[in-house]
């Protein structure tokens, strides 16, 4: 039996309509509430807007994709128990929860930051991560700083 790169979800997420990207997609899918699509794609794509306005050597496609690469984390700590005690072990992230981290974690990052229009938050919160700066990277980098102080644990990561 041949393996299948695709599971039954991705294979139902369809493109964008503007960027033709699953990436895309899955970001508006994650920023929706109440199934409320339409009203994610205006604030996702009136972001990009700012984010091309911004931004002018680069466009907002690669600002999006290289911030979400940016913010994606390598290791993180997973809690294990072991002879009554537990503990905080490292262990490395897989490709597809390194993308689902990103995205929440820029998402909330938008969404902490108040009194503006959620496309400006999200289009500031994009461009921060495309410098290596922001709430989303701090929170990676918070992660990996956890990891790094309980890599003395990372033999009970089995």
């Amino acid at each position: 039996m041949a393996y299948k790169s695709f599971t039954k979800s991705q294979e139902q997420l369809r493109p964008d309509g503007v960027y033709s990207s699953r990436l895309v997609s899955k970001f508006i899918n994650c920023l929706m509430w109440q199934g409320k699509k339409s009203v994610a794609q205006r604030i996702f794509y009136d972001a990009m807007e700012r984010v091309k306005d911004k931004v002018k050597d680069a466009p907002p496609l690669e600002v999006f994709e290289k911030a979400l690469d940016n913010v994606k984390p390598a290791v993180e700590v997973r809690s294990k128990r072991v002879g009554g005690a537990n503990y905080q072990v490292p262990m490395s992230v897989k490709t597809k929860r390194q993308q689902s981290l990103a995205i929440r974690w820029l998402l909330e990052a938008a969404r902490g930051k108040k009194g503006r229009p959620m496309c400006d938050r999200l289009a500031d919160e994009f461009i921060a991560a495309f410098k290596g700066e922001g709430e989303a990277i701090t929170t990676r980098d918070n992660v990996h700083r956890m990891a790094d102080a309980n890599k003395a644990f990372a033999h009970f990561g089995w």
